[in-house]
């Protein structure tokens, strides 16, 4: 029997290089964002708020990171998840810190998950966009936001 597995994670090199290209596409686009990135167990290990950025989306982008690095799959993606079923829809819609739109991004890294990257400020899809730059920048496998 084993006893302990190792697990990939996330270094925080690469978690400060991903948030720091998330504020650059955001500067690109001419909006504000707060940018978090957590491991897959949802710690979060690296964060930024632009000046001017919505207070308030400071929790909402960790917690788009902890969601999307916990479960594996875009945030954007939970009511397809949850398709047909309206239990699942409002249990786990109602549990803390899980988001349910868009803006956070699973991290992966040759198919291995190793984390999650949220981003709150803008618009949906302009979320999505940065949290996609911050994938590219460290070399991630791409997902669509």
């Amino acid at each position: 029997m084993k006893v302990a597995v190792p697990q990939a994670t996330i270094s925080w090199e690469a978690a400060h290089a991903a948030v720091a290209a998330a504020v650059e596409k955001a500067e690109a686009l001419g909006v504000r964002i707060n940018v978090g990135v957590a491991d897959a167990s949802g710690n979060l290990v690296a964060f930024l708020r632009m000046p001017g950025a919505f207070p308030q989306s400071i929790a909402i982008a960790i917690d788009k990171a902890y969601t999307a690095g916990g479960f594996g799959f875009p945030t954007g993606k939970w009511m397809d998840v949850c398709a047909g079923n309206e239990g699942m829809k409002l249990g786990f819609s109602a549990q803390p810190r899980l988001v349910v739109f868009g803006g956070g991004l699973p991290i992966r890294v040759g198919g291995e998950l190793v984390g999650g990257i949220g981003v709150s400020g803008a618009s949906e899809d302009q979320d999505g966009i940065c949290a996609r730059a911050g994938l590219l920048a460290i070399g991630a496998d791409d997902v669509e936001p």
